[in-house]
């Protein structure tokens, strides 16, 4: 799928889960789907992308996949720069911070990201990149601050 194609989808997928509280866009491809919002390593701007997610305990991970483009997606690179996020899951909004799997991390989920949606196996045969998963981990507050 072309870079514009992409664009306009994700752009479409957006906009009807914000409009609908996550009714619609929240299931795709049989994985829950988030809305994960990055602050632009450029701009400065937020910027929304619908993402497949898992969980780990209270955590959960993303896929920077791009459709193994060789490149990663601009949300990743922006939570490189800006690792404070914010998600929406449904209707329920939470602010997160993001970091990249190490590589033991990684080793250990592949297994599960590729079982929860087989196209990654694929995507990664694409690139010479390895396809980051992404830590997005519950912020919390010291009670003495």
């Amino acid at each position: 799928m072309k870079n514009s194609a992409v664009k306009t989808w994700s752009a479409i997928h957006r906009v009807l889960y914000r409009l609908s509280g996550g009714i619609v866009g929240s299931r795709l491809v049989g994985n829950d789907m988030l809305l994960l919002t990055t602050v632009g390593r450029k701009t400065g701007q937020e910027h929304t992308v619908p993402l497949l997610y898992l969980e780990s305990g209270q955590d959960l991970l993303v896929i920077a996949s791009y459709g193994g483009r060789e490149r990663h997606p601009e949300w990743y690179l922006n939570l490189l720069e800006h690792p404070e996020v914010s998600v929406q899951i449904r209707g329920a909004r939470s602010g997160l911070r993001a970091r990249t799997a190490d590589a033991e991390e990684r080793r250990r989920w592949w297994p599960r990201v590729v079982e929860a949606y087989d196209q990654y196996a694929t995507y990664q045969t694409r690139t010479g990149r390895e396809i980051p998963i992404v830590f997005l981990e519950r912020v919390v507050s010291d009670p003495r601050r």
